[in-house]
């Protein structure tokens, strides 16, 4: 088995390609933390492993991010290991039981729901291919009194350009498309 790895905009998240889909065509899976990746035993694996911080699955790949002042050539081979022993001995994915972990959308006011449905559709074709290419991953939370509220996972989380991604990418392209739109804010 043979693992690539990608750059991502985030010196502390590296993107792992193991030749094969880690969640195909189910939702992208956030584990910020150690007590998160209980619900998938390649994650726990990987929070095993002294330095990660984060672990991200996508379709095809999957994001480590490691602590700050960590060398990536100390952690890389551990995590490798790890992701192929996984996948080598045919593990699951996820816990069974596991049934997501996303952070819960706000409430929408009746009187927004199409607006709602215009931004969703706009993160969905045009927003989340792009950041997925980076190994991330943007979530809808919410939108009120023109304020859209966005969750951004995996390489994109913590990130030093998230914020330009969001506000110079993410709030133009809606402010564009949906003119009620003023402001895109991240929710932590």
């Amino acid at each position: 088995m043979f693992i690539q790895t990608e750059d991502t905009p985030n010196p502390a998240s590296l993107k792992f390609l193991p030749g094969r889909e880690v969640t195909g065509s189910a939702p992208p899976v956030d584990f910020p933390n150690q007590d998160a990746a209980e619900a998938s035993p390649l994650a726990a694996a990987l929070f095993a492993i002294e330095g990660v911080t984060s672990v991200f699955f996508g379709a095809d790949y999957i994001v480590v991010s490691k602590a700050d002042g960590l060398e990536w050539q100390l952690v890389k081979p551990a995590i490798l290991t790890a992701i192929m022993e996984h996948f080598i001995a045919e593990r699951p994915l996820m816990a069974a039981g596991f049934t997501g972990s996303d952070l819960g959308e706000a409430e929408v006011a009746e009187e927004d729901a199409e607006v709602v449905a215009i931004i969703k559709q706009i993160l969905d074709t045009r927003v989340r291919p792009a950041v997925a290419q980076d190994g991330g991953d943007i979530v809808f939370h919410g939108y009120e009194d023109g304020i859209v509220s966005l969750h951004m996972r995996g390489a994109c989380a913590g990130c030093p350009s998230a914020t330009a991604t969001l506000k110079q990418g993410v709030e133009n392209l809606l402010k564009h498309y949906v003119p009620s739109v003023n402001e895109v804010r991240a929710v932590i």
